[in-house]
């Protein structure tokens, strides 16, 4: 089980398993969002984690013009998780920064490269894409099985 809280410790969660996939996102909307170069996002199923505290939630843009629900602690204000719309309730994208131990969950594909700062440098033993992908290209079969059971084959 990983375990994970904000900033100040009043919210805290657990994930029942390990993650579908963690992706480092170097979008520039990630960038504005966090403050930092980039964010590292592990999805997982809704219903395999749960979080006990004080939270607040916003609503901000996506590129994709969707638009994601951001759970944050009400009392230090630190993202723990967020929810893209399109999924809403079905995913949560773990703060990995937030995790007891985050180098438990490092990332399994670099995401929007194109939009990187300049100056990071990438981990080439790890998938890089200037945008988004196809995840039957990347995902392990476990990974997939868990996601269609979600969405179905052709989500």
């Amino acid at each position: 089980m990983l375990k994970g809280q904000c900033g100040c410790g009043a919210v805290t969660y657990s994930m029942s398993s390990k993650p579908i996939c963690v992706h480092c996102c170097h979008c520039s909307e990630c960038q504005k969002q966090t403050g930092s170069a980039f964010v590292l996002n592990a999805i997982i199923e809704a219903d395999r984690v749960e979080f006990d505290g004080p939270i607040v939630e916003n609503t901000l843009p996506t590129p994709s013009g969707k638009g994601q629900v951001i759970t944050r602690c009400a009392t230090c204000g630190v993202a723990v998780f967020s929810s893209y719309m399109a999924r809403l309730g079905k995913l949560r994208y773990i703060r990995v920064g937030t995790l007891d131990n985050p180098s438990d969950c490092p990332p399994d594909v670099q995401i929007f490269t194109s939009s990187k700062q300049d100056w990071v440098q990438l981990n080439t033993e790890i998938p890089v894409f200037e945008d988004f992908y196809d995840f039957a290209e990347v995902w392990p079969e476990d990974a997939l099985a868990r996601w269609n059971t979600l969405f179905g084959e052709n989500a």
